[in-house]
């Protein structure tokens, strides 16, 4: 027998103040049709005053953890993939677990950027697999808004703000593709890629900074990357491009998205999209796309679901998983 990581809930939290295009045309040079047609984003969410990252993970964690039943003493692990956590430290994950009343197990995070959530889920993947963990909390939760320059209109209106959650729990499988839970994962990163996409603040700065991005050179890399990364953890899994009922995959670009399933050979028909009304909340984004996808009746039992990702580092991956 092989133990796999199984969903066994999910949960997406989004804050209160939905910001549409429009809301931009009064401070920047900029329009609906224009950030639509470039980016595919028709309105976003930003975090109201005193909402943190730690505020709605824990919103999204609540969520999931009703799904499956379960309550914070049930998990093993917590996992907070975020590069908006509220402090320097303690870990936002941290802060989660106090609010969750998970008094045993541990808690931290992961900051990966827009890919945190698949490295998220690989080291959750990683705690079930070797015995460490027998449930485990993923959760993705963003405060963009706190990073934007709102003189830029390159970035400014691609962000937003929500978290998303997951609870997976140990269970034992054939060792076959026909198993439920996580069959593959696939991680990269190449830091020579840094000035593509980065914020300028941090403890050498003093200033928490702006978030960068050459937004040309990141589409380039992210096409081909995301395609690459799919088809291997695929290979890993021992499935193809037929096998898969869903891509979930990091809303960052509809553009994007587009390319990369046509680069797979699959059809939008197949592709859980919610970028129109999210925007691109970094590592929240698969999870929150994830959580829709359950709430809209398109992901099921049984059904194969690839989750891609690419960020900051650069860092990108895929993971596979029967849901």
């Amino acid at each position: 027998m092989t133990v796999r990581a199984v969903v066994r809930g999910v949960g997406h939290y989004l804050p209160e103040r939905v910001v549409p295009n429009a809301e931009f045309e009064k401070s920047l040079d900029t329009s609906d049709e224009w950030i639509r047609s470039r980016s595919g984003i028709e309105r976003r969410h930003f975090a109201a005053e005193g909402e943190t990252t730690s505020s709605m993970a824990t919103a999204a964690a609540e969520k999931a953890l009703s799904a499956a039943g379960l309550t914070g003493a049930d998990i093993d692990a917590l996992i907070l993939a975020t590069s908006t956590a509220d402090f320097t430290f303690p870990s936002a994950a941290s802060m989660v677990q106090a609010n969750l009343g998970m008094k045993g197990g541990f808690a931290f995070d992961v900051q990966a950027v827009c890919a945190g959530f698949v490295y998220a889920l690989s080291q959750a993947n990683a705690l079930i697999i070797s015995g460490q963990a027998s449930r485990v909390l993923v959760i993705g939760s963003e405060t963009f808004s706190k990073l934007m320059d709102w003189t830029d209109r390159s970035t400014c209106v691609l962000f937003g703000d929500g978290a998303g959650a997951l609870v997976l729990e140990a269970q034992e499988g054939e060792g076959a593709p026909s198993d439920r839970g996580i069959l593959a994962t696939d991680l990269h990163s190449d830091g020579s890629y840094r000035e593509l996409l980065y914020v300028d603040g941090g403890v050498s700065t003093g200033t928490t900074g702006h978030l960068r991005m050459q937004g040309r050179e990141v589409f380039r890399h992210a096409v081909e990357k995301l395609a690459a990364t799919a088809h291997a953890a695929l290979g890993k899994a021992g499935l193809g491009a037929d096998d898969v009922d869903w891509i979930v995959p990091h809303q960052a670009n509809l553009r994007i998205i587009s390319a990369t399933a046509q680069k797979m050979g699959l059809s939008m028909d197949k592709v859980v999209v919610t970028v129109q009304d999210h925007g691109n909340t970094s590592a929240a984004s698969i999870p929150l796309a994830l959580s829709v996808g359950v709430e809209r009746g398109q992901i099921a039992e049984g059904d194969v679901c690839v989750t891609e990702a690419i960020g900051g580092g650069l860092a990108w991956g895929a993971v596979v998983l029967r849901w």
